[in-house]
């Protein structure tokens, strides 16, 4: 397995766990809720960026 792979593979972990958190956020509700749920959809809409980003690299670094 090339480092790429592990990359991308702790990245969808990441994301998976953000995701997590975020709907545990939205089901507490309330204060925590409010304070926490717009960074939990940062965090997970950069973690899915930098997925697409190493899926991309490995497109092309296996046709190079």
């Amino acid at each position: 397995m090339t480092i790429i792979n592990v990359l991308i593979i702790g990245a969808l972990i990441a994301t998976v766990v953000v995701l997590a958190l975020g709907l545990r956020s939205m089901a507490r509700g309330g204060d925590y809720d409010r304070e926490h749920a717009e960074k939990f959809m940062w965090e997970r809409v950069a973690l899915q960026a930098l997925v697409v980003i190493l899926l991309v690299a490995a497109a092309v670094l296996v046709n190079a």
